[in-house]
């Protein structure tokens, strides 16, 4: 009620003022009309003063010129399932019997078909960004997924073509390489996480417009979507739309905070809720892949699930953390150390495990065969046990 009276009295003092501002008018229009210019009213007595109200609103054009020329879009050509090309496969592994019998097959087929269109080719769009001066470019592993060719089209223009040096989908991540030699604009790796709140900005290619610049603040950090085992992402508000995968979040820096992963909308359009895999995650990858082509984790051998609040209690935890073991893989690296089900992990190294999830991302961070030490709940006793990371299969 108070709220409504106030709102109310606002209104009539507004109403007033337009009023006698409209008196006025007429009163200066008469006197302009007689040679006479007076400004007797009040509102007029002292001019109005804005010197001490400055914009707070902060400006990103600076920070734009700077790392926008870094950001590129990716164009991807993929085969469609089903595709009937010329090069499936070799045939020089053959036998020559083999081999001239497919050579004739093939030629009689090219000779009844000659004008039989090829099939057409799956297009996709994305962005990315460069992390080196000789031409390595980031993205999503989903931007470039059975990708039969790729280009890069950068932001003054130029067309480049580029092949794919590794991909992690665990992380969906990717890394490429342009194929022209040259010295490209680049941008850095963030060395930390920001902090919620802070201003960030997303470059990409929405919807193949290219060159994209949005801002927003870090909304929250941590976040799991579901994704795989080693979800830890950046979740911003600055809008993010198909075709910004792959391309960079950037602090008031001008580093990559994070790469533009995925967005959560009913709609498929943005609602101020996306996801980017941050820049630690980033730079482990991309060293692994451009080194080897692929990334290498630690495994563990183990079924974990997380320590609720019964059963913290029923083990005699005084505090819900670690990762309850519900079985160990045999002759696996957990159970070559002792570990054996109904163990509680509770910490790696000495730092504290927090839950199931961050166990694994502990464990993969190790490269296979590291000695490491695991702190265990047993018996209603802590146990602390040597462990030699393994290799993460494949599959």
């Amino acid at each position: 009620m108070n709220t409504t009276k106030t709102n109310s009295r606002s209104i009539l003092k507004r109403g007033a003022l337009l009023a006698g501002a409209a008196t006025l008018g007429i009163g200066l229009a008469a006197g302009l009309a007689d040679g006479a210019l007076k400004f007797d009213h009040p509102a007029f007595a002292q001019p109005i003063q804005l010197s001490g109200v400055q914009p707070q609103l902060p400006s990103f054009a600076d920070m734009v010129d700077k790392v926008k020329p870094a950001v590129v879009s990716v164009r991807v050509k993929q085969k469609v399932a089903g595709e009937l090309d010329d090069d499936q496969g070799s045939l020089d592994d053959l036998p020559p019997g083999l081999r001239r019998f497919f050579e004739n097959q093939q030629g009689q087929q090219r000779g009844m078909r000659p004008d039989r269109p090829r099939p057409p080719q799956a297009m996709s769009q994305g962005s990315g960004f460069f992390v080196s001066q000789d031409g390595y470019v980031v993205t999503n592993n989903h931007v470039v997924d059975k990708a039969s060719e790729v280009q890069l089209v950068t932001d003054d223009g130029k067309t480049l073509n580029a092949k794919v040096v590794g991909t992690d989908p665990r992380t969906d991540l990717a890394l490429l390489k342009v194929t022209e030699s040259g010295n490209y604009p680049f941008v850095q790796l963030a060395g930390g996480k920001p902090r919620i709140g802070e201003w960030v900005l997303a470059v990409g290619n929405p919807f193949g417009l290219g060159g994209t610049v949005t801002a927003g603040i870090v909304s929250a950090l941590g976040r799991d979507i579901g994704s795989g085992p080693y979800d830890d992402f950046l979740q911003i508000d600055a809008a993010v739309n198909r075709g910004n995968s792959g391309g960079p979040t950037f602090n008031q820096k001008g580093e990559v905070v994070g790469v533009n992963t995925a967005i959560f909308s009913p709609s498929g359009g943005n609602v101020g809720i996306a996801f980017a895999v941050p820049a630690s995650t980033v730079e482990h990858v991309v060293d692994q892949l451009k080194k080897d082509g692929r990334v290498s984790r630690g495994f563990i051998g183990v079924q974990i699930q997380p320590v609720t609040g019964e059963v913290a209690a029923a083990i005699g935890l005084k505090d819900a953390h670690g990762a309850l073991v519900a079985a160990a893989e045999r002759d696996g690296p957990a159970a070559k150390a002792g570990i054996k089900r109904g163990d509680t992990i509770l910490a790696v190294n000495g730092e504290q495990v927090k839950d199931a999830r961050d166990l694994s991302r502990k464990i993969a961070g190790f490269a296979p065969g590291t000695k490491t030490k695991l702190t265990v709940w047993r018996d209603g006793q802590e146990r602390e046990l040597s462990f030699e990371v393994g290799r993460q299969p494949a599959a």
